[in-house]
Formats: structure tokens, C-alpha cells, sequence
């Protein structure tokens, strides 16, 4: 029996979908203790996490990011909040899908079916995470993590594509157009300042981890990660 996490503060809601997924063959544990997601999901260890975005204390969005850390498993989001920002900013927290409330039960559950056939069944692939690798650095690019040297920090996930892009091409100089294309499905609607807040905002990150130099500007040209395996320089060479 497939198990979910439901995360959701409505009481009322929580227990009628709780009792209409539990009717459906699923084993389904509501939260209670709004502090402490994070440890109650690492103690279920559940397939899927049904979060909503208005929670007390700190909201989905927070608590998407520390279970990424942790885990790639589907979450999905279950809220009152319809505007495309909303659901931008889940997927960019590392959820794989988002519903609106209020919601048909049947639509959540096929969802839920959905998304655990991609992660376990039929339709997937090879259960082993994607790692990119350079020399030290480690991109985990379906939980938005990065690590350098024993270091790990968080990724959105623009930010988590815009590393691995240029990781990809280690060495390499990659074009603004490129980064924007991999980035956005139309960048002709996204300001050419917006990679620029991107850029800066992953130097910052690669400055957590001690790694700043890594990231070099090629005028003219775009961007370029350093070959870390190649180098004989060591760290942030």
C-alpha cells in the first residue's frame, strides 16, 4: 500500500480526503504539528506529499524545499491560490504539480495516480538520481541541491537549471541565448535583465559554499563554469 503525507491545516478538508484516499488503497498520515514537517516526513518516509501553500508557522513553499533536500519524491500542491505566480513559484520550490481549491476529489486522486506511476511505476525510469559532477561539485538537479567540497546548499529550480546548463558544458562558454533558451520555454517575453538576477543570485550560492570563482563572466560572450576536473589549481580553480 502506497503511503502520502498530507499536509494541510483545514481539518475538515484534511479528513475528508484523507477518508477519500484511504477509501482508494492509499495509507494516508495527516500532519498535526505544523513545526515539525520536515521530521515527520523523514519518520513516514511516504511516496508522495500532498502540501498546501497557507500553512502556520512557515508555508509550503518553505517546507517543498526542506523535503527536496531530503528526497525526490512527487509533491503536489493542494490550494486556494489560483494566480499562474503561485503555481510558478511551486514548481520553481521543486513540486511536480499544483490543483486549485476547491477541487474534485476524482481529480486529485487521478493526479495522485499520476504521479506515482511517473516516480515508481510503469513510467519510470531507472530508480537512480541524476548526479552532474565537476571535479568536487555535485548538482542533485531533481531536489535542487549543490554541493562543493562537504557543503550543500538549496536551489530554485530556474536557478538548479541555469547551474547544470553551464555544468554541462564544463569549460565552456554558454551563451546568454542558450541559458535563456533552457531557462524559459518563450524568452522573448523574459527581460534580458532576468538572467542577470539569476546569475547573481547563483554566485551567491557558489559564495555559500566557498566555490565563488568557479562562475566566470566572458564578455561578449555569456558564461562559464570552470573545468574542476582538469584544473591543477584546487578549490574555486
Amino acid at each position: 500500500m502506497q503511503s502520502i503525507l498530507l499536509v494541510e491545516d483545514d481539518a475538515k478538508l484534511a479528513g475528508l480526503l484523507a477518508a477519500y484516499l484511504t477509501r482508494n488503497g492509499f495509507q494516508v498520515q495527516v500532519t498535526g504539528d505544523f513545526r515539525h514537517v520536515l521530521d515527520e516526513f523523514v519518520e513516514v518516509k511516504p511516496d508522495l506529499v500532498l502540501m498546501d501553500v497557507n500553512l502556520p508557522q512557515y508555508d509550503g513553499y518553505y517546507w517543498c524545499r526542506q523535503i527536496r533536500t531530503h528526497s525526490i519524491c512527487p509533491i503536489l500542491f493542494i490550494s486556494a491560490r489560483d494566480s499562474g505566480m503561485d503555481q510558478i513559484m511551486a514548481l520553481e520550490h521543486g513540486a511536480d504539480d499544483y490543483i486549485t481549491k476547491p477541487f474534485q476529489y476524482e481529480v486529485v486522486l487521478a493526479k495522485v495516480r499520476s504521479q506515482l506511476r511517473r516516480a515508481y511505476g510503469s513510467y519510470a525510469a531507472v530508480q537512480q538520481e541524476v548526479k552532474v559532477k565537476n571535479g568536487p561539485m555535485i548538482l542533485y538537479p531533481e531536489r535542487f541541491v549543490l554541493e562543493y567540497d562537504e557543503r550543500s546548499t538549496e536551489l530554485t529550480q530556474k536557478e538548479a537549471i541555469l547551474v547544470e546548463a553551464l555544468m554541462a558544458k564544463e569549460g565552456r562558454v554558454v551563451s546568454r541565448e542558450k541559458l535563456l533558451e533552457q531557462m524559459w520555454e518563450d524568452q522573448h517575453f523574459i527581460d534580458d535583465n532576468t538572467l542577470n538576477v539569476y546569475i547573481t543570485r547563483v554566485r551567491r550560492k557558489l559564495k555559500e559554499l566557498g566555490a565563488e570563482e568557479i562562475l566566470e563572466t566572458v564578455r561578449g560572450a555569456g558564461y562559464r563554469v570552470l573545468d574542476l576536473d582538469s584544473s591543477s589549481q584546487g578549490k574555486g580553480k
